[in-house]
C-alpha cells in the first residue's frame, strides 16, 4: 500500500528475508463492485518502520532526509492508528447509477487537466508571482 502500512503480524519475520511474503494490514471498502475507499493500519514502531524503509531499498541517509521527523517521533512512542478516505464522488456515482465520475462531477477536467467552465488553469498575475518570488521561464523549442 505505502511504506507506512503495518505488515500482518505473521508476516513481519519475512520482511528482510522474503519481502514478497509480506502482506499489509490494509483494506478496501467496496459497494456493488465499486471501490469507495482504501485504508490501512499504520506502523507505529521505530524499528519496524526502519526495517520497512530498508526493505524498500532506502539508505539510512535517504530515510533521515525524507522521513527523519517521523522515525524520530516514533522513538517516543505512538498510539495504534489507521486511516481511510471515502471517495464521496464515487459514492454519488454508485447511488446515481452513473457510468463515469465525469457524469457526476460538477466541473470535470478534460484530458489535459484543464476545466472548460472556469477556463482554468489561468494565467497568474505578475504581481502575485513577484510576491511569491516565482519566475516563469519559457521552454526553448
Amino acid at each position: 500500500h505505502h511504506p507506512f502500512t503495518m505488515p500482518n503480524d505473521e508476516c513481519i519475520r519475512y520482511l528482510e528475508s522474503a519481502p514478497e511474503k509480506v502482506f499489509a494490514k490494509a483494506f478496501d471498502l467496496v459497494l456493488n463492485g465499486t471501490e469507495l475507499s482504501s485504508g490501512s493500519i499504520r506502523i507505529t514502531d521505530f524499528e519496524l518502520q526502519q526495517k520497512m524503509f530498508q526493505a524498500l531499498g532506502l539508505t539510512d541517509e535517504e530515510i533521515e532526509s525524507k522521513f527523519g521527523f517521523l522515525v524520530e517521533a516514533y522513538k517516543y512512542g505512538a498510539p495504534p492508528h489507521g486511516g481511510l478516505g471515502i471517495g464521496l464522488d464515487r459514492l454519488a456515482m454508485v447511488m446515481l447509477g452513473a457510468e463515469s465520475l465525469r457524469d457526476i462531477t460538477a466541473f470535470p477536467k478534460v484530458q489535459n487537466a484543464s476545466e472548460l467552465m472556469s477556463e482554468c488553469p489561468s494565467k497568474v498575475d505578475k504581481e502575485n508571482l513577484e510576491a511569491l518570488g516565482i519566475d516563469i521561464i519559457d521552454k526553448a523549442d
